[in-house]
């Protein structure tokens, strides 16, 4: 009977999440980008899912998100962060004479680091207003990673690199 909303929720680690919990019995937000395949996913697994295009390095589009899982479920009680970008590429890449793009490593940190939190912060508010379980919680937020983080990723570079 929980609500949790998913970001990155429309494919990956994020999509089996949210499959999960549909399938123990929970309601679903997926948040993910609108050009995702989020609405099919939604449609696909029925009532107890939605879908809420977002970008999580936007406050307003994350208030969005949360405002649609109240409407549609009544409560937040899980955040599951699975969003997240990646730009493996060289710090300097002396083939090409360049350094890797300060724009490309702005992006991942404002995707990875600043959304995760923007999410964290306006899910653990809504949270905050569930009464109280018999242990005195109030929801749950996950965090998740890559495997990316303890393995180096060289030949993952997108061409531009």
């Amino acid at each position: 009977g929980m609500v949790g909303i998913v970001t990155g929720g429309a494919s990956g680690l994020g999509l089996a999440t949210v499959k999960r919990l549909v399938q123990q019995g929970a309601r679903a937000v997926i948040v993910d980008l609108p050009h995702s395949s989020g609405e099919a996913m939604a449609r696909e697994l029925g009532a107890p899912c939605t879908f809420a295009p977002t970008d999580v390095t936007s406050e307003t589009q994350v208030q969005a998100a949360l405002a649609l899982a109240m409407e549609k479920f009544g409560r937040v009680d899980i955040a599951v962060n699975c969003a997240g970008v990646a730009v493996a590429c060289k710090t300097f890449n002396f083939k090409k004479g360049e350094a890797h793009s300060l724009e490309a490593f702005q992006k991942v940190i404002q995707v990875n680091l600043i959304g995760t939190f923007n999410v964290i912060r306006l899910a653990s508010g809504e949270m905050g207003k569930n009464v109280p379980d018999e242990g005195g919680h109030r929801g749950i937020i996950i965090n998740t990673a890559s495997v990316a983080a303890f393995e180096g990723q060289a030949y993952l570079r997108p061409p531009s690199c």
